[in-house]
């Protein structure tokens, strides 16, 4: 039975009961709801997988509203919500055939053109066939809310641990700051004003000739336009754990480390019985403290820190360094992976039914790129981050980044680059010891895991590269093949990154795997234009948002 906090709504005809602040994700994993949805272009049974509201894998349909982010909406009482994308359901969906009928991709830039006369139906079953849902049809609602204007001197965005150090510091010198999170605020830091639950969707590059220089804008939860000017504007928008190039990894069941975390139960209960643990890192540590009793085994693409080797022999979890995972089986869910240790070692088939990627963090750049700041490949990471001076300020006056969105590593590093950059704005000093920020030259340890792993290219089934838009890795070798070059006509050719993740996923594997085509190091295949927002906003958002003057 419900606790009293317990709200219900209506999923399939059935009333549900949800705790207080739980997410739409986690009651429904908690009730074995294994399938939300499917994919666009395959119709790929599709599950939860960021955990953190970035991706497409777990869209639903609320109150005659689609697209809405399951992992990230709380119920409210009384809510009806609904699964799209299959025919007649997303658990038997007839539709699904497509994936069996085209093993090997639909070319759908140059096929389905013959003969002519029957382009037209073509066209019309594809469109059909295509797209996120069914229009909205809400019913009457309210008149939205007007937009709102917010003028603060400086700007932090981010309330993680660097953000709020770099805030608390600030406010606490009589300074006027606005920290803004698209997350709950707890505690915000004292004497600093505080926004929770609004998304900096935009940062366009600033205008010395006015005052203030940075005008950006926001989308509140609710849908409320936000726009934000500022003098000087913090960038702490953190990292979030990075996807995986492998035959099934778009299958329900695989989740990164995020995922694993929002689903687990309030007792910390984990909504799988056996999982492999993908990462031997600090990431991979945390998983092992949460899940060890249901973690079957761990598996690293390098070798394993000691700290997180150490607490598997105490759990007792068996360990696979420098191995890759060759697979991943299972059709409407995770059932087994195949491994094989790098170097030709010998494969092992290991019967589970999560995978849990704890392997990378990439760190949030879209502001960076839209600001117009000089940004530099960093391989340790195998992603972007800003070019900063010794004050934390990139190339861009009056931008600072901090935390792990600038490349410094999570914990105590990463809140000490929000101090020091504070230390910077009040009194123009640099500490003399700098936190830790990844290396920049050093490679990273995908980039010789993927080369290993597509040589042998033993796994069954597509490499789903873009799980958004379907994109197979098959269409990038040959869009690389025919002679596109660079990371932004390979996009436009392919559609890779054009997905409403905005290439949060596929493009950090889509880099390496290019380097590696066009044999050139990854700084040189570039990365995507960065067109705003950077979360999808209706339409309707931008209508209402303020004017910049008055």
């Amino acid at each position: 039975m419900a606790r009293p906090s317990a709200r219900t709504f209506r999923f399939r005809r059935r009333n549900l009961p949800c705790e207080a602040e739980q997410t739409l994700a986690a009651t429904l994993s908690a009730q074995g709801v294994r399938i939300l949805g499917r994919s666009i272009r395959y119709h790929r049974p599709r599950a939860p997988f960021c955990g953190v509201g970035y991706c497409t894998q777990c869209l639903v349909r609320v109150n005659g509203v689609p697209n809405i982010r399951s992992c990230t909406y709380v119920p409210a009482p009384g809510d009806a919500v609904g699964t799209e994308n299959g025919w007649p359901s997303v658990d038997r969906d007839l539709l699904g055939a497509l994936d069996w009928l085209f093993p090997h991709g639909i070319d759908t830039l140059r096929g389905f053109r013959r003969p002519a006369a029957f382009r037209g139906l073509y066209h019309r079953v594809i469109r059909s066939l295509a797209g996120y849902g069914r229009p909205p049809t809400p019913p009457a609602r309210p008149e939205p809310r007007a937009g709102e204007r917010i003028d603060t001197e400086l700007l932090v965005v981010g309330a993680g641990p660097a953000g709020r150090a770099a805030a608390a510091r600030l406010a606490s010198a009589g300074h006027q700051v606005l920290l803004v999170d698209r997350g709950p605020l707890l505690a915000p830091p004292p004497q600093a004003r505080a926004r929770a639950g609004t998304t900096v969707t935009f940062l366009p590059a600033p205008d010395p000739g006015r005052s203030p220089r940075f005008v950006a804008t926001g989308l509140g939860a609710d849908g409320t336009p936000v726009l934000l000017r500022a003098q000087t504007v913090c960038v702490a928008a953190g990292a979030y754990d990075g996807g995986l190039l492998v035959p099934g990894v778009d299958r329900p069941g695989v989740l990164t480390a995020s995922g694993a975390l929002s689903l687990a139960g309030p007792q910390g209960e984990p909504p799988f019985p056996q999982a492999i643990v993908f990462g031997g890192g600090a990431r991979a540590g945390e998983l092992l403290d949460r899940f060890g009793t249901h973690v079957a085994a761990a598996v690293s693409p390098g070798a394993f820190a000691p700290e997180v080797a150490a607490r598997a022999a105490e759990l007792e979890i068996p360990l696979y360094p420098r191995s890759l995972l060759v697979e991943i089986r299972g059709r409407r869910g995770v059932a087994a992976v195949r491994i094989q240790g790098r170097g030709g070692g010998p494969e092992q088939l290991l019967p589970v039914d999560a995978v849990l990627l704890a392997h990378c963090r990439f760190p949030n750049g879209q502001l960076f790129f839209q600001a117009g700041a000089q940004m530099d490949w960093r391989g340790s990471l195998g992603a972007y981050t800003p070019v900063l001076g010794p004050g934390f300020e990139t190339s861009v006056p009056g931008l600072f980044a901090v935390g792990e969105a600038a490349g410094f590593e999570p914990g105590s590093p990463a809140e000490a680059s929000g101090i020091a950059a504070a230390e910077q704005l009040l009194e123009g000093t640099t500490p003399s010891v700098l936190p830790a920020r990844a290396e920049p030259g050093r490679p990273s340890e995908m980039a010789g895991y993927y080369t290993e792993l597509l040589r042998r290219r033993a796994g069954r089934g597509k490499w789903i590269l873009c799980a958004c838009e379907d994109v197979l890795l098959q269409e990038l070798e040959e869009a690389s093949r025919a002679g596109y070059r660079g990371l932004e006509e390979i996009k436009r050719y392919t559609g890779v990154g054009t997905g409403l993740c905005q290439g949060r996923f596929c493009l950090p594997a889509a880099i390496l795997l290019l380097s590696d085509l066009e044999h050139r190091p990854p700084s040189e295949v570039g990365y995507i234009r960065q067109r705003p927002p950077v979360v999808p906003t209706p339409l309707g958002t931008w209508a209402r948002m303020p004017e910049e003057t008055g």
